[in-house]
């Protein structure tokens, strides 16, 4: 076997391992959701296929809460922010990519800074300024702290800067001015990094719990993630009905990843490569 054979044999080999190594907590979370009752979920060698298998435990998970409430509140809290977030981070990130002003630079560098600063260090002030606003309690409150973020302003910029200027000073030539510019021709050129940034805000804002646990109080303004911890107390420790609520809960955000994955790739690598 030549040498690029070997390579390409390793290369699927270490994609096969760490694709099982991320699939198995899965896997026996699906597992668990499955068992009986009588079943012993802590035996080991562990019982990977369920014997019975027990579907009923998705339906009680689902009737002992008011899933499709908490279904909703997630969504609209998702929707909102994605579509929040890909307005503010383009209109920054163009200004960043495409508009000559002095400081650009730097203001793009300090923009950066703050990813480094962890969500925990802002949770206190972040808090009360929303409530100084009255905002707690409300889905605004839980929205607007994270409706623009430091990696959606970096990663678009970046795909604006990759498209040629010559695009822009076309449409100045016709008459176009700023605004136009942005939404009518920069925006439908970076639709794969737009689809990117959505896929990472939206399963960031499905996963989030800290935030919402801080913010809302109300049981029927609560998200899928608070509902979720919110099971234990109703059944102590119950992890069947817990594992299939999760499994519940992860169909969204597999959906919404399929839908958007073709465009990953390149909406990643946007910017990486300059012409």
């Amino acid at each position: 076997m030549s040498t690029s054979t070997w390579q390409r044999v390793l290369l699927y080999a270490i994609l096969c391992g760490v694709g099982f190594i991320l699939l198995t907590p899965f896997a026996w979370l699906l597992s668990t959701a499955l068992k009986s009752e009588s079943a012993d979920l802590f035996a080991y060698p562990p019982q990977w296929i369920p014997d019975p298998v027990v579907w009923s435990n998705f339906v009680k998970a689902w009737n002992i809460l008011p899933f499709m409430r908490y279904i909703f509140n997630t969504f609209y809290i998702a929707i909102a922010t994605v579509l929040l977030n890909l307005f503010f981070c383009s209109l920054t990130g163009y200004a960043l990519a495409r508009m000559h002003f002095r400081g650009r630079q730097f203001i793009f560098y300090c923009i950066l800074a703050t990813t480094m600063v962890p969500f925990q260090v802002l949770l206190i002030p972040l808090f009360i300024v929303t409530l100084k606003l009255r905002l707690v309690d409300t889905y605004a409150g839980v929205i607007l702290p994270v409706a623009v973020n430091a990696f959606g302003i970096f990663l678009l910029r970046q795909a604006f800067t990759t498209i040629p200027k010559d695009l822009e000073e076309a449409a100045r030539i016709d008459g176009c001015n700023e605004f136009t510019i942005y939404s009518r021709i920069m925006l439908p050129l970076i639709k794969p990094a737009l689809a990117t940034q959505a896929a990472f805000t939206f399963v960031a804002q499905w996963n989030d719990f800290l935030w919402p646990l801080v913010v809302l109080k109300s049981r029927e303004l609560y998200t899928l993630q608070l509902g979720l911890a919110s099971l234990q107390g109703v059944f102590g420790v119950n992890w069947r009905y817990i594992s299939a609520a999760s499994v519940i809960a992860l169909v969204p955000t597999v959906l919404f990843f399929l839908f958007t994955q073709r465009f990953f790739t390149q909406g990643l690598t946007s910017g990486a490569v300059k012409e």
